[in-house]
């Protein structure tokens, strides 16, 4: 009732919730014009302007709050949230300084649903999750390079996430020149190259920049990097640690290949194992060997919550290997990226796995992901990277 006099196109709420994401049974009525990736305005139970958000029928979830308050949200106001996304790593965090590898947009965390974005030199390696993002993504486009000095770009689209959001392939906005295979980057006094045909997510695991750079002033001695990926805390302890022997392990072949070219462009020796971290470390525990550090950075074991108990167990069990293999006195650094796992909850994973091994741990602190990951305040479980770390006594 009332509703013919409310701005078009809007949806409505059957439930007050200031998540982002509402799935379904929160949409009450929606006008006839609503389209799927239109920005609606968005309506409380009550009729009252609550917000505005993406809307798209077809998705599983299928409204998008991006703004909440009664004031108008337009597409432009959607382009300056984006400049400001920019203006945050830019100017704010100074991250060219360091480095010309970090994350520019954060989905969620930075008020563009379904938008990742990361500047590797002159390169954007961007994924898509939504389709109101991809129908505006030509424009962002072209804001993107022009602040940020960039002249390519990467995307990628999951193949059921496109389907179920009516992502169409063949819509791909053209790169301003032809997307790169491989493009090099600087972090800390360190380089990296990126392959993005065989990378995880963007490429990239710029989240562990300053976690990286922190071990790399505290390691010591003989130091493992467990699920190593393309190098980086091996790197980080190698050449700016006081590391005299590094290994690196991980079950992905192209990780492991990647992980060497790394290592060539530090003009440093690290050796390099293509093994399956669980096997791998059962068999150094059988053989008596031990690590004066030890990283322990697994890619994510829990990815829906009706696996949760699957996950948790994987997480015991690796963590278990892990201690095993840190003398008395060395540095134990666990991760974990799953973002349905708390950091508390976490955290007691780690030490009754430990407690029930004969270990006690002195915890020094807990980390995540650098200030270019933000976490917003009503999307708590965008804080999905956790980092204990801790001397095995």
């Amino acid at each position: 009732m009332g509703s013919e006099s409310w701005q078009r196109p809007w949806a409505q709420l059957k439930y007050y919730s200031y998540h982002p994401a509402i799935f379904p049974n929160m949409v009450g009525a929606v006008s006839a014009d609503a389209g799927a990736g239109d920005l609606v305005q968005v309506r409380d139970k009550e009729g009252k302007v609550f917000g505005a958000g993406f809307y798209n029928p077809k998705a599983r979830v299928p409204l998008r709050v991006l703004h909440h308050g009664e004031s108008a949200f337009t597409e432009q106001d959607l382009d300056q949230r984006l400049r400001d996304s920019i203006d945050l790593r830019l100017r704010r965090l100074g991250l060219p300084k360091s480095t010309d590898a970090f994350r520019v947009v954060h989905s969620d965390a930075d008020g563009l649903s379904g938008f990742v974005v990361d500047c590797f030199a002159d390169t954007l390696s961007i994924e898509v999750t939504t389709l109101g993002v991809w129908r505006r993504l030509r424009r962002w486009l072209s804001i993107l390079h022009e602040t940020l000095g960039t002249s390519r770009h990467v995307i990628s689209v999951d193949d059921e996430i496109a389907r179920m959001e009516g992502i169409r392939f063949a819509d791909v906005p053209e790169a301003t020149e032809p997307g790169p295979q491989r493009v090099r980057v600087r972090e800390n006094g360190l380089r990296f190259e990126i392959a993005f045909e065989s990378g995880h997510k963007t490429g990239f695991f710029c989240d562990q920049r300053d976690n990286r750079l922190r071990l790399g002033r505290m390691a010591q001695g003989r130091m493992l990097d467990l699920c190593t990926y393309s190098g980086g805390f091996a790197l980080a302890a190698k050449l700016k640690g006081n590391c005299d022997e590094v290994t690196g392990v991980d079950l992905d072949e192209k990780a492991i290949d990647q992980a060497r070219i790394n290592a060539n462009l530090n003009e440093t020796r690290i050796q390099w194992i293509h093994a399956d971290a669980f096997g791998w470390a059962r068999q150094m525990q059988r053989n008596g060997q031990q690590w004066d550090t030890l990283v322990l950075d697994p890619p994510k074991l829990i990815h829906h919550r009706d696996r949760m108990e699957e996950g948790i167990f994987k997480y015991r069990d690796l963590n278990a290997l892990a201690l095993s293999l840190v003398r008395k006195g060395g540095l134990f650094l666990t991760c974990s990226c799953s973002g349905l796992l708390g950091r508390g909850e976490f955290e007691e994973l780690v030490i009754g796995t430990a407690h029930r091994h004969g270990h006690r741990l002195q915890i020094l602190d807990h980390s995540g992901a650098g200030m270019d990951h933000p976490v917003m305040s009503n999307c708590p479980e965008s804080r999905y990277l956790k980092l204990l770390w801790a001397r095995v006594l």
